[in-house]
């Protein structure tokens, strides 16, 4: 399995960050495997799918590029690098683009686990079809969304912390993909299930990075930044929700009773926002509501304030729900 070997003031330092360049190559990953996981993806696919594979007939090159990066258990580095807080995508992928010729063509020789295709070989142009083909991806199926997806991911970011402040870093970890990555203690932390040699990682900068589509991966920037990326829960990423009783809706009204019937775990008014679709006035109109009528409570998390149902509001759901 791939280890990493994180000290306490390592993962006492890490920390939750964003990264739309993360998101694109991850979105790049899903249209190149056209394999939904849920009816979130399946319905982004069948808008973007058909012109992204006419994108890539039109372009056999890159199309081959792409192939060779993605290996079945490695992924040429120079397309994934380490995500830095705060970084625009068009920051983001000027380092693509940087990646010198050589050190791109090295890196998918270890994707490909052998020799390039003829096509690619000693060829200086990859990093920039790369980068070409990710700004495509950003452009027509990742920019139109972003405002949402950036909310869902802003509210995995809270879920997360707030489950740190309960259980710890093991429970954290331990949740990103599991089955993959894992605290196993004795400052070990299990990214992946591929047999690579350990990695000494202890005084690195150490990120954790949600992307909508459900994938994730690792990367680095050997000594000093290491990265976790991992498929957010949300929206794109939950299973069916829990259907809204009919007379709970008409009790409270469809859009309050959907944000009670949600809140039978902790959750942030970001979070609300992002996995109901209302505006953040509308959810704090409904929180107010509920609060006054002591059907939810409110607890702070270090910097955020989390909402969860009573006892009173529990009964009242459950007690719908049965009816």
């Amino acid at each position: 399995m791939g280890l990493w070997y994180v000290n306490a003031d390592t993962l006492a330092g890490s920390r939750f960050v964003l990264s739309p360049l993360a998101e694109v190559f991850a979105s790049l990953k899903l249209l190149h495997t056209g394999a939904a996981s849920h009816p979130g993806e399946r319905a982004w696919l069948d808008a973007h799918l058909p012109a992204y594979r006419r994108r890539l007939a039109a372009d056999p090159l890159t199309a081959l590029l792409i192939r060779s990066g993605l290996g079945t258990e490695w992924i040429a580095d120079f397309l994934t690098p380490t995500p830095r807080d705060g970084e625009s995508f068009e920051e983001g992928v000027a380092r693509v683009r940087a990646a010198p010729p050589a050190e791109a063509r090295a890196h998918l020789t270890v994707s490909l686990r052998g020799p390039l295709p003829a096509a690619l070989d000693d060829r200086d142009d990859l990093p920039e079809r790369a980068a070409d083909l990710l700004a495509y991806v950003w452009t027509e199926t990742v920019r139109p969304y972003w405002d949402r997806r950036r909310r869902i991911l802003e509210a995995d970011v809270v879920a997360r912390t707030a489950q740190l402040t309960r259980g710890g870093w093991a429970a954290a970890v331990d949740t990103l993909r599991p089955g993959r990555t894992r605290w196993l203690g004795g400052n070990r932390l299990q990214v992946n299930l591929h047999e690579y040699p350990p990695r000494e990682i202890s005084g690195a900068e150490l990120v954790f990075v949600p992307v909508t589509p459900q994938t994730g991966w690792v990367s680095w920037e050997e000594p000093d930044r290491y990265a976790v990326i991992y498929p957010c829960a949300g929206v794109l990423a939950q299973g069916p929700r829990t259907a809204v009783p009919a007379s709970l809706g008409a009790l409270l009204g469809p859009a309050r009773a959907g944000v009670l019937v949600l809140l039978d775990s902790p959750m942030s008014t970001s979070q609300l926002v992002a996995v109901t679709g209302q505006g953040l006035g509308s959810v704090g109109r409904h929180l107010k509501v509920l609060l006054d009528a002591r059907l939810v409570e409110r607890r702070r998390a270090g910097r955020s304030v989390l909402y969860s149902r009573t006892a009173a509001g529990e009964v009242l759901v459950t007690a719908q729900q049965r009816g």
